[in-house]
């Protein structure tokens, strides 16, 4: 017993060079790689936030904040279980189709209200 504990104590794992997880990637079919990574995919999504009548009336404050100083904003929107960040100035507010447009120094992009969860002016 003792000569095993000895061996066992010197074994080096270091120098052990396992292919990790590709050596059971051949051993399964399409299929079940694709809801594997599928399935990888739905867990890393993040719930809706929870926003209250106070949070709405704060968004709007914001909003019209920046479109009466005219100044950058950051708005944090979820759209499919992730946020998505986008920064520039208000051009217009569509309450017809529900949408902002924003300008940054590159483009011009619509952005839902819906979507909006989180409005913060940059100045």
């Amino acid at each position: 017993m003792a000569n095993f504990e000895e061996d066992w104590n010197a074994l080096d794992l270091s120098k052990i060079r396992d292919r990790g997880s590709k050596k059971w990637v051949a051993m399964m079919l399409p299929e079940h790689v694709k809801m594997l990574r599928d399935y990888h995919e739905e867990i890393k999504k993040v719930p809706r936030p929870d926003l209250n009548e106070f949070d709405y009336e704060a968004i709007q404050e914001q909003i019209e904040l920046a479109m009466k100083r005219n100044v950058d904003i950051k708005i944090k929107r979820w759209k499919d279980g992730e946020f998505l960040y986008h920064r520039g100035t208000i051009q217009w507010i569509d309450l017809t189709r529900r949408i902002i447009e924003l300008e940054d120094p590159f483009q011009f992009f619509e952005v839902k209200l819906d979507e909006i969860v989180d409005v913060t002016i940059l100045e």
